[in-house]
């Protein structure tokens, strides 16, 4: 047993957060760092002191971020931004990316140092494409979670679109796959989740039933106020979004591929509230 199972284990995403805020996230900050400092924050970097760090999607680190990470392994300390003094911290870094990360270094995208710094041990998980009998269970376990969590009645899936799952080749592996699945039981109003509930590049040039009905404008010789037209279509897919959804804003969002935060504007913006 480890002496750090009892100790904080935080998680990063850092292809999640801009460049710009990277830094801040991990190293923390003094007051009066940058202009929105107002107080004193401490990173990541120390919120896992003592215990371990997740650093999900690597990969997307820029290198000068690779090499502040680097000096953190090395020298067991890190300084905040705006600091004058060392903090000790004293962690357990786990890493992982869905890229090929050997070669990122041979295009120099990726620091070889860093990864031999990390590279004590390696898990090599084969990509979803090879373990097509592994979708089956991810896909069932997916099922059940967002039904649940979405108090749904969906149950299962159609035949007829498991076999398209398992002849797609998910790029995007795991992550890809449960938000597909999340995106079909939202669209999902029945007990089963069939084809239609996929997205295009599953279903191949099969089109998935769009969200609203097309807008038909006509065009003529007077033309048309492209910009109004926009917004009344805008408006309609928000509507729908929010009619398939049970009025859920975060399920809405994530049908419509924005954030929840764009969506509360357009909200106001069309008086949708």
């Amino acid at each position: 047993q480890s002496e750090r199972r009892d100790k904080p284990f935080v998680a990063i995403n850092c292809a999640a957060i801009p460049e710009a805020l990277l830094e801040s996230e991990l190293f923390g900050y003094e007051a009066g760092a940058f202009t929105d400092a107002k107080r004193r924050k401490k990173g990541i970097f120390e919120m896992a002191d003592g215990g371990t760090l997740f650093l999900d999607e690597i990969s997307g680190m820029r290198l000068e971020m690779q090499a502040k990470l680097l000096r953190v392994l090395e020298w067991g300390n890190l300084r905040r931004l705006g600091g004058t003094k060392d903090i000790k911290v004293d962690l357990r870094i786990i890493a992982a990316t869905n890229r090929d990360i050997k070669g990122l270094i041979e295009e120099r995208g990726f620091r070889e140092d860093l990864f031999y710094r990390l590279s004590v041990v390696v898990i090599d998980v084969p990509p979803l494409r090879d373990r097509v009998k592994d979708i089956d269970l991810f896909v069932a376990a997916f099922v059940a979670e967002f039904s649940e969590s979405m108090g749904k009645g969906v149950r299962g899936i159609s035949e007829e679109a498991m076999h398209l799952l398992r002849g797609y080749g998910w790029p995007g592996n795991i992550r890809e796959l449960r938000n597909v699945i999340e995106r079909a039981v939202i669209l999902c109003e029945g007990e089963e989740i069939e084809s239609q509930h996929f997205p295009a590049e599953i279903v191949g040039r099969q089109r998935t039933p769009r969200l609203v009905p097309s807008l038909e404008v006509p065009l003529d010789e007077e033309g048309i106020d492209l910009k109004r037209t926009v917004a009344e279509l805008e408006k309609r897919m928000i509507e729908e979004a929010l009619r398939k959804t049970g009025g859920n804003q975060s399920q809405a969002a994530r049908l419509l591929g924005i954030s929840r935060d764009v969506l509360r504007y357009s909200l106001q913006k069309y008086d949708l509230g």
